[in-house]
């Protein structure tokens, strides 16, 4: 029996509930008088809100947090591989496949956990602290860093022009600011796709907030938006599974054969058709093309992902924190000359690269190296918001349950 229902049962009558004269001494069987009503309510009003100041945090779903985990170390692979592309066309076609798919799942998933971004105050707080603090952090850290790995000393500290890393913060932002918008439209896919495509048109479009990328990347955050959990257990079966080995078989081939007559650069989605050297109509037909291609090596991914906690589920939690110091060390890689032996540059390099990188990040995503920058990736700016009892009441149940990439 809870504590609520024991209350409720020993409290004595108020005044007001007591028989009076007036009234009998009893209700008829099946009725229930004004102030019992009342009563009533007001202990359940009560036993409500206790229960829903006391629910638990929901769990974390281990699924999400070892496809993040894995998405996060092919992205420091991708990075390692890069210098060593011009030596080795099998690494060159592995780069390909990685690069069509491995940012367009984190993107996915990333839009998946944005859906219930509505631009509340706490949405809000939870946006300016776990994205824009840390792009502003790291902008400026990554500037400063390259000005002596990339002997440029003279290199500006500009917000409005992401370096490296930075680009993907500065456009998740903006993706989870607009994501009312696309929340509200009647097919939203299509309309970011026809945004991408009009993006490749434009040559002319810029470079702050790094906007090819930007826009070339929304359908699949978009997607995400898109997407329901039935949609990620259809991914999950033992048949797609098996369906994923033939075609990641299959990219790979295509990759290698393409290697000396096709440009990867499309893959990267930071250029214009004209810029990549193509006619401005290749530009949409390529971004139909690629989405289709990533979307697919994409859901072929997700099927390989492990459901249950497994040693590195841990690891999903602080991918935010690989991904942004991860940098730090591939910048130091080709400022020192990790690269420079001759075997380096054979298959024993790139096997060495492959286990250095994927080593690195899962230290990187560690718990403890999460806690020592958490001042930087994820502050709590109790100091920057107004208190909780000066904001506006909330409804219960609406506690903020949108994440970033954490």
């Amino acid at each position: 029996m809870s504590q609520t229902t024991r209350t409720a049962r020993t409290t004595p009558p108020s005044r007001a509930d007591r028989p009076t004269a007036a009234a009998p001494e009893t209700a008829p069987a099946g009725t229930t008088t004004a102030a019992q009503a009342r009563t009533t309510a007001r202990t359940a009003t009560a036993a409500g809100t206790r229960t829903t100041a006391q629910a638990p945090a929901p769990a974390r779903d281990a699924f999400f947090d070892n496809a993040k985990y894995l998405a996060i170390v092919l992205v420091a692979v991708g990075h390692a591989w890069e210098p060593l592309r011009d030596d080795s066309r099998t690494v060159t076609a592995l780069y390909t496949v990685v690069y069509a798919f491995h940012m367009p799942a984190f993107i996915v998933i990333s839009g998946y956990f944005s859906r219930g971004f509505d631009g509340s105050p706490r949405r809000v707080r939870r946006l300016v602290t776990g994205v824009a603090v840390p792009y502003i952090v790291f902008e400026t850290a990554y500037t400063l860093f390259t000005r002596w790995t990339d002997h440029a000393p003279d290199r500006p500290i500009s917000l409005l022009d992401p370096l490296y890393l930075t680009w993907f913060l500065a456009s998740l932002f903006v993706w989870r600011l607009t994501t009312p918008l696309w929340r509200a439209l009647r097919w939203p896919l299509p309309v970011a796709l026809v945004v991408a495509m009009l993006a490749t048109t434009s040559p002319s479009i810029g470079e702050d907030l790094d906007m090819q990328r930007l826009l070339q990347f929304l359908p699949y955050f978009v997607l995400g938006l898109c997407l329901r959990p039935e949609h990620f257990r259809r991914v999950r079966t033992r048949r797609m599974r098996l369906l994923a080995v033939p075609v990641f078989a299959g990219a790979f081939a295509l990759a290698h054969w393409l290697v000396p007559r096709y440009s990867g650069a499309w893959f990267f989605h930071r250029d214009s058709a004209v810029e990549l050297g193509a006619p401005s109509w290749v530009g949409p037909l390529m971004t139909l093309a690629m989405f289709g291609c990533s979307t697919l090596l994409t859901a072929c991914f997700l099927s390989w992902v492990p459901g249950r906690p497994t040693w590195f589920t841990v690891l999903g939690a602080g991918t935010l924190t690989g991904y942004l110091l991860h940098g730090f060390v591939a910048q130091l890689a080709n400022h020192w000359g990790w690269y420079h032996p001759g075997w380096m540059h054979g298959p024993a390099g790139a096997v060495a690269a492959t286990l250095v990188a994927a080593s690195v990040v899962t230290v990187l995503c560690a718990p403890p190296v999460r806690r020592l920058v958490r001042f930087a990736v994820e502050p709590t700016m109790e100091w920057a918001f107004r208190r909780a009892a000066d904001r506006p009441a909330e409804e219960p149940g609406t506690r903020d349950r949108t994440p970033t990439l954490s």
